[in-house]
C-alpha cells in the first residue's frame, strides 16, 4: 500500500471542513468594510478582555499548581493516590457538569454563602463576571498543571535530594537549585496551553459571564450569529481569533524547551525539606485548599441529583431524546477521529520506518494537532456561513456537529495511539514484509492484541469528550436537536436549579458509564476472549 493513501483519505476531509469554513470566512469579509468593523471599539474591549481572563487565569492556575505539586512532591498521605485519580477526573468532566457544581457551591444560594449565614454573616455575590470565570478555569486548569508539574518533580535524580541533604540545603534553596531547573523545562510550555484553552473557553464564559461586561472572543461569534444574525460582526471576531490562536500557537512551539536525560544509580534519597512544622503545615494548608476547590463541585453534583424532582424529570421524553442524541453524536464523532487519526499514523509509520522520512512523518503527525489553531467557534461559524445559501444549517446539525466534534478530539487519538502503534511497527514491521503479512490480516493477528487497550483509551477519551461538549451544539442546537449538556444549560439560564441537578448528575453517570464501557468492551473483554482462545489452542 502506497505510504500517501490513508494520508490523502484523512487530510482531505481535514481540508475540505477546515478549508471550506476559512474560506468562505475569507470571502464574507472580502465583501465588509472589514476595516470598520476593526474600528469598533466593542470588538476590542471583547479582545482585552478576552486576553486579560486568558492572563489571569492562566497565572492562578499556574500559580496554585507550583507549591501544591511542590507539596505532593515532597508529602506522602493517605489518599494522595486518590486526590490524584480525582485530580484526573476533573479533566474530563463536562464542563458544564463541573459549572452546575461551581454554581451549587459559590452560587447566591450556594454552599458558602449559606455557611457564611450560619456563621451570622451576609452573603457575598462573587461568582458571576470575572471571578465566576477565573474560578470556572482554575477549576478546570490547576489539577492539570499540578500533574504535569509533579511528573517533572518526581524526575528529579534522587542523587540531588542526597547532595542538598549534605549541604543542609533549606526549602527555598532546595526550590532554587532542584526545584525550579526541573520545572522550567515543562512550565512555558504548560503555562502557554493554559493560556490558549482560557483564550478559546466557551461554557465557563458563557454561563458564569454573567452579562456584556465579560464577554469574549468565542463568545462573542456566538451571540452574534445566534442572536443578532450579524454575520459580518461574527466573521470579524472569528477571524481576529483566528489570528490571535495562531500566534499563540506559534508561540507555544517556541516555548518548549527540550528536557536533559537524567542518569542515577537508581537508589532513593530522602528529601532534606520534609522536617520542619512550618513546611509541614505550609504544604497541608496548600493541599486542603486545592481538595476544596476541585471536590467540593463534584460533591455537590453528586448529592444534588438526589431531589424530589428527579422522577419527573427523567420521565420527561425529551430527556431520553437528548440521551439518544448525545449518544449517536459522541459514538459517531469518536469512531470518525478514530478513523482519521489511525489513517494518519498509518502513513506517518510507513514514512518513519520504511523510508527513514523522520521530518515528513512528524509534520504529518503534526498535522493533526494543528486543528487546534482553528477553534470550534470559527469552524462552526465558516461551516454557517459556507453552507446557509445553499441548505438549511438548522436541519443539518447532526452531521455539522459530528464532523467538528471529530476534528477536535483528533488531536487527543493520535496523542493516544502514535506511541503504540510506532512501537508495534517497529517490532513487527520487517518480520511482517519478509512473511508477506499485510493489510487485515497483519492487524488482526499481529497488531490488534497489543493495540486494542490504546485504540480502547483514544476512543473512550474522544467519546467522553463529545459527549459533555457544549460548544458547537449551543450554535447548531434546536428545540428538535438537543443534547444534555444543552439541556442543561437550558435548565440553568431558565434557574430550574433542580431540574439542572437531575440533568448533571445524568449526564456525569452517562459519561462515567460510556467511558468504562468502551474501555473494559473493547479492551479487556478482547483481550479475556483471545487469552481463552490461545488457552483451548
Amino acid at each position: 500500500m502506497p505510504w500517501w493513501l490513508p494520508a490523502s483519505f484523512a487530510l482531505s476531509l481535514i481540508l475540505l471542513l477546515v478549508g471550506g469554513a476559512l474560506l468562505a470566512l475569507g470571502l464574507t469579509a472580502g465583501g465588509l468594510d472589514l476595516f470598520d468593523n476593526l474600528g469598533q471599539p466593542y470588538l476590542w474591549r471583547v479582545v482585552w478582555f478576552t486576553l486579560w481572563q486568558a492572563a489571569l487565569s492562566t497565572f492562578l492556575s499556574v500559580g496554585l499548581a507550583v507549591p501544591l505539586a511542590r507539596a505532593l512532591a515532597r508529602r506522602q498521605f493517605l489518599g494522595r493516590g486518590l486526590m490524584l485519580r480525582l485530580f484526573s477526573l476533573s479533566l474530563v468532566i463536562p464542563v458544564i457538569v463541573a459549572i452546575f457544581g461551581i454554581v451549587a457551591v459559590h452560587g447566591r444560594r450556594g454552599w458558602v454563602n449559606d455557611g457564611l449565614e450560619l456563621l451570622g454573616f451576609s452573603g457575598t455575590h462573587y461568582l458571576y463576571g470575572l471571578g465566576g470565570i477565573l474560578i470556572g478555569h482554575t477549576f478546570f486548569n490547576m489539577p492539570f498543571v499540578a500533574r504535569v508539574l509533579l511528573q517533572a518533580l518526581e524526575g528529579v535524580p534522587p542523587e540531588s535530594w542526597r547532595v542538598a541533604s549534605q549541604y543542609g540545603l533549606r526549602s527555598r534553596d532546595v526550590f532554587r537549585l532542584i526545584e525550579w531547573p526541573a520545572l522550567r523545562t515543562v512550565l512555558p510550555g504548560v503555562a502557554g496551553l493554559v493560556f490558549m484553552l482560557c483564550f478559546t473557553s466557551f461554557a465557563v464564559v458563557l454561563t458564569l459571564g454573567g452579562g456584556p461586561k465579560a464577554t469574549t472572543l468565542e463568545v462573542a461569534v456566538y451571540q452574534a450569529l445566534r442572536f443578532d444574525f450579524d454575520l459580518g460582526r461574527a466573521v470579524t471576531l472569528a477571524l481576529v481569533q483566528l489570528i490571535f490562536c495562531g500566534g499563540i500557537v506559534l508561540a507555544l512551539l517556541r516555548l518548549s524547551l527540550p528536557g536533559s536525560l537524567n542518569l542515577t544509580e537508581g537508589r532513593v534519597y530522602e528529601r532534606p525539606d520534609r522536617a520542619g512544622w512550618t513546611g509541614r503545615l505550609w504544604d497541608g494548608a496548600v493541599i486542603v485548599f486545592a481538595m476544596l476547590l476541585v471536590l467540593l463541585p463534584l460533591a455537590a453534583v453528586a448529592l444534588a441529583g438526589f431531589n424530589p424532582t428527579a422522577a419527573s424529570v427523567l420521565a420527561e421524553p425529551r430527556v431520553w431524546r437528548a440521551v439518544w442524541q448525545s449518544l449517536v453524536i459522541a459514538l459517531s464523532s469518536a469512531s470518525l477521529a478514530l478513523l482519521l487519526g489511525g489513517a494518519l499514523l498509518i502513513s506517518s509509520r510507513i514514512l518513519r520506518h520504511r523510508l527513514l522520512r523522520f521530518r515528513a512523518a512528524a509534520r504529518l503527525e503534526l498535522s493533526a494537532s494543528l486543528i487546534l489553531v482553528v477553534p470550534p467557534f470559527v469552524l462552526a461559524t465558516g461551516l454557517f456561513v459556507l453552507l446557509r445559501p445553499f441548505a438549511d444549517v438548522f436541519a443539518l446539525g447532526l452531521p455539522l456537529v459530528i464532523l467538528v466534534n471529530a476534528l477536535m478530539a483528533l488531536p487527543f487519538v493520535v496523542r493516544f495511539l502514535g506511541g503504540p502503534m510506532m512501537e508495534e511497527a517497529q517490532k513487527h514491521d520487517r518480520l511482517c514484509q519478509s512473511l508477506g503479512i499485510a493489510g487485515w490480516t497483519r492487524l488482526r493477528l499481529i497488531e490488534w492484541p497489543n493495540l486494542r487497550r490504546p485504540v480502547a483509551l483514544a476512543l473512550a477519551v474522544a467519546a467522553t469528550l463529545s459527549l459533555g461538549d457544549l460548544g458547537v451544539i449551543a450554535l447548531f442546537g434546536s428545540q428538535d436537536f438537543a443534547t444534555l449538556p444543552l439541556l442543561l444549560y437550558r435548565a440553568m439560564g431558565g434557574f430550574r436549579m433542580a431540574e439542572a441537578a437531575v440533568i448533571a448528575a445524568l449526564l456525569s453517570l452517562l459519561c462515567l458509564l460510556l467511558f468504562l464501557a468502551i474501555e473494559f468492551g473493547l479492551g479487556r473483554l478482547c483481550f479475556h476472549a483471545r487469552q481463552r482462545r490461545v488457552g483451548h489452542a
